[in-house]
């Protein structure tokens, strides 16, 4: 494989010219930290082996997409060909654009030392090193096949920051002037603004959410930032090799029953999770929903189930109003279309720009104009 021209590609498009992270970009060969990775399609998930099929290997490795490398806990690297694990997506290694954007609003210079939450496939780890030294760079994650297959990588590079397997939520290996973090997390980790040094900056994502905080380390322990105009999703903290169970039989109330309440919507179903200033309004809102979406002979499905038994089924065919099912104490649909009126009136919601204040045991205060609320 020609990488050198692959990644020059990749550099020139999720870059600028005059970029401090084109360089690393383009001096990384990103298929090395993916040999192989997990994709859906209509049998589940299926394994790709990148040295099966060069060009889609230099497809996913240097395109605009994350490649998906482990599964319910089961790593590509050990997967077989006629295997087809079932259960969330446990580790990725995500877009290079997607990277470069965290790495940016770190504000990130040579004379820092930098904490990577969330090793993955070793890639922000690997622009880390190639752009400040790896002698500053620290990379964590939970699952320990992940931290030494990165350490085995970029080793093989030439590079060999350090790395830790430890539960991101807990005591961290050291202190940083800057935390960039590429799992989501609610609250912020009270071990990460203990970890973060006196005029350190902290970047992450809110779990269930497409909302980017960056904060300043405060005086009091905490931080104070704002929620940036732009936005990222990824995958939540969590404590093992996998998530916990969902909530299959509460899903299957929504698919099944007829519910307390049936009316008729004002909007097209959609996916939620599609719209992100919506969903990221209603996750604050409203913590703590799953979402799933189905399309079938033209006919549009969306369900939303809550922890505390509530649930929701909006179906309608096209873009024509859904017919909405909702059971259990609250009005899950309602809600959603409260926040899409809101949205709709006001030409938008207050998230995005809006100033957050991160008390020293992590819960962010959010707050634009009159409007306020609380994340923990």
């Amino acid at each position: 494989m020609n990488w050198e021209h692959h990644a020059a590609t990749l550099a020139e498009r999720v870059t600028d010219p005059d970029s401090r992270w084109r360089a690393a970009v383009a001096s990384t060969p990103r298929h090395t930290l993916i040999p192989n990775w997990w994709e859906q399609g209509p049998n589940g998930w299926t394994l790709h082996r990148g040295e099966d099929d060069p060009k889609r290997w230099a497809r996913m490795a240097y395109g605009a997409e994350s490649a998906v490398t482990s599964v319910g806990g089961h790593h590509a690297d050990h997967g077989k060909p006629d295997q087809h694990p079932t259960g969330l997506p446990t580790s990725s290694a995500t877009l290079a654009a997607l990277v470069v954007k965290m790495l940016r609003h770190g504000r990130i210079g040579p004379e820092h030392d930098v904490l990577d939450v969330g090793t993955g496939a070793g890639g922000l780890t690997a622009y880390l090193s190639h752009r400040i030294g790896d002698r500053r760079v620290t990379s964590v994650d939970v699952d320990p096949y992940l931290v030494d297959v990165a350490r085995e990588r970029l080793a093989a590079l030439g590079l060999n920051p350090r790395f830790a397997a430890v539960d991101a939520t807990g005591p961290l290996p050291g202190d940083f002037d800057r935390i960039v973090s590429t799992v989501g997390v609610r609250p912020v980790p009270a071990s990460w603004l203990a970890a973060l040094r006196k005029g350190g900056r902290l970047v992450t994502t809110i779990r269930d959410t497409a909302l980017i905080l960056t904060a300043w380390g405060a005086p009091d322990g905490g931080a104070v930032g704002h929620i940036e105009r732009d936005w990222a999703g990824f995958m939540g903290t969590r404590h093992g090799a996998n998530y916990p169970p969902g909530p299959v039989e509460l899903f299957k109330t929504a698919r099944e029953s007829d519910g307390e309440v049936v009316t008729t919507g004002r909007y097209p179903v959609a996916d939620v999770r599609d719209g992100w200033e919506v969903w990221s309004f209603l996750s604050v809102s409203v913590p703590g929903i799953e979402y799933d979406y189905e399309e079938r002979d033209g006919l549009r499905t969306a369900f939303m189930v809550h922890p505390d038994g509530s649930w929701a089924r909006a179906s309608a065919t096209g873009f024509g109003p859904p017919t909405v099912h909702q059971g259990g104490p609250r009005r899950l649909w309602a809600e959603l279309e409260r926040i899409r009126t809101r949205s709709m009136v006001e030409g938008g919601l207050p998230l995005y720009g809006c100033d957050a204040t991160v008390t020293p045991d992590g819960v962010m205060h959010l707050s634009r104009g009159r409007w306020s609320a609380t994340v923990d």
